[in-house]
């Protein structure tokens, strides 16, 4: 297996409160130098993270220790511009592995799932009563259960459901890339040769 499987998480969260958040912003072109996926976290949001000195932004919300968790929760329009995989790469290696938003562009949405990172499209008024949790209290904590397809807010109680592609819920369920997938089918598909020769 390539990856950790993926079947419920409980954990605080990171606030981003922004719309239109393009790969770019998450990981700047200047950093792609690289083919594969390790070291990107550490250049997450690089842009805003520091200043033009190379020093930390104290606004920046991922240079606030009031804020952690496995858990991004971004604004509306999350992943969009161009489809570089290395967006979700970094958000997965700085060690998120959940981003929640009202809406994901498509490619991001795909990139993400392929890379180990759920992302959990919800509504927007589902999006803002998190983000009032996390106002409320930074220690808040949210469950993510991929078996039942359900984000939940501990202090509530309340269970939001969401939508993944049931390929890549299994995959993701058990740890599996793509190639994982077919190796694990192998036995299967040996015997499907079998029976047709």
């Amino acid at each position: 297996m390539s990856r950790e499987k993926f079947v419920t998480i409980v954990s605080t969260a990171v606030p981003l409160p922004m719309e239109n958040v393009d790969t770019d912003q998450i990981i700047p072109a200047r950093f792609l130098k690289a083919t594969n996926r390790e070291g990107f976290g550490e250049n997450l949001f690089r842009d805003w993270r520091y200043d033009s000195n190379n020093k930390p932004n104290a606004d920046f919300v991922l240079n606030n220790s009031k804020f952690s968790g496995d858990i991004l929760v971004g604004g509306k329009n999350f992943g969009s511009g161009s489809s570089r995989e290395h967006a979700a790469w970094a958000i997965y290696d700085h060690g998120f592995k959940v981003v929640v938003s009202s809406f994901f562009a498509d490619i991001f949405k795909n990139n993400a799932l392929n890379s180990g990172l759920l992302p959990i499209q919800i509504s927007e008024d589902d999006l803002e009563e998190i983000f009032n949790a996390i106002e409320s209290d930074s220690k808040e904590k949210f469950e993510v259960d991929l078996t039942n397809q359900t984000l939940r807010i501990q202090s509530s109680g309340k269970a939001i459901s969401f939508d993944i592609n049931p390929y890549k819920k299994e995959c993701m369920l058990n740890g599996y890339d793509d190639l994982d997938y077919l190796i694990n089918l192998k036995s299967e598909i040996e015997a499907f040769e079998v029976s047709y020769c």
